[in-house]
């Protein structure tokens, strides 16, 4: 996977997205993270960007010509128009099967916006998918694009060091993750599950699904709704249009 990000900032993304998982990702070959700095392709001598949005109002607007001719810079580098994301609170909020979706993708242009906006004319122009990653409001997109570059890259094979791990998180299923404990097994003053030290694999996964329905239930109820549960779960845990679950 191949991330461009086109951006007025790009230290912020070299700073933060070649370390940790990713870096080893990159290192190995399994995605590149590429900053493009939008102000190297203004045509103005001191690098201006913005400009007084038509009509009068506050604050400014990023300007078309440098935006086009920086994702042409990419297009031209990949040789086809790829999958564009503009980050928005504008778009659908980002969720985990939208990463799954962008995985597989083989390159990705994020548009990070600034001030009051961006020129409407080349975001029709070259943008394929608005995204927010929630309904508040920041002073760019460099850490929402961060936010899903991370997101994305987990559900990328080989990136995560156990490829289980990628599979059974949060929000597999419309469920939440089950809890998780180590070493040691008491820990101020309490134990683990002991159900977890029994070395029988099958009680461990029932226990983990119970405990992942009822913690879904406990913080998000909105996704038990649309969890995909059988029959008989739906009928335990008290969640309603059983036509919807699965068969035991």
């Amino acid at each position: 996977m191949n991330y461009y990000i086109l951006t007025l900032f790009p230290e912020m993304m070299e700073q933060t997205l070649h370390t940790s998982i990713l870096g080893k990702a990159e290192e190995k070959g399994l995605i590149k993270i590429q900053a493009v700095n939008i102000r190297d392709y203004t045509k103005d001598r001191h690098q201006k960007t913005d400009d007084y949005p038509y009509g009068g109002g506050a604050g400014m607007v990023m300007q078309a010509q440098p935006i086009y001719d920086a994702y042409l810079a990419v297009t031209e580098e990949i040789g086809y128009r790829p999958r564009t994301v503009y980050l928005t609170p504008q778009g659908p909020t980002f969720t985990q099967s939208k990463a799954k979706e962008l995985a597989a993708e083989k390159d990705l242009v994020f548009l990070c916006g600034h001030y009051e906006g961006v020129d409407e004319r080349v975001l029709e122009e070259i943008v394929t998918d608005y995204v927010s990653i929630g309904d508040y409001v920041l002073t760019g997109g460099e850490l929402p694009a961060m936010v899903m570059i991370d997101a994305v890259s987990r559900m990328i094979p080989g990136v995560l060091t156990n490829e289980a791990s990628g599979m059974a998180e949060s929000f597999e299923g419309n469920l939440l993750e089950y809890p998780q404990y180590s070493r040691p097994f008491e820990w101020n003053g309490k134990k683990a599950p002991e159900i977890l030290l029994s070395g029988d694999h099958r009680k461990i996964e029932i226990w983990r699904r119970e405990q992942s329905i009822l913690r879904t239930k406990k913080y998000r109820p909105d996704l038990l709704q649309k969890a995909d549960l059988t029959i008989k779960e739906k009928a335990v845990y008290g969640v309603n249009d059983e036509s919807a679950g699965r068969s035991v």
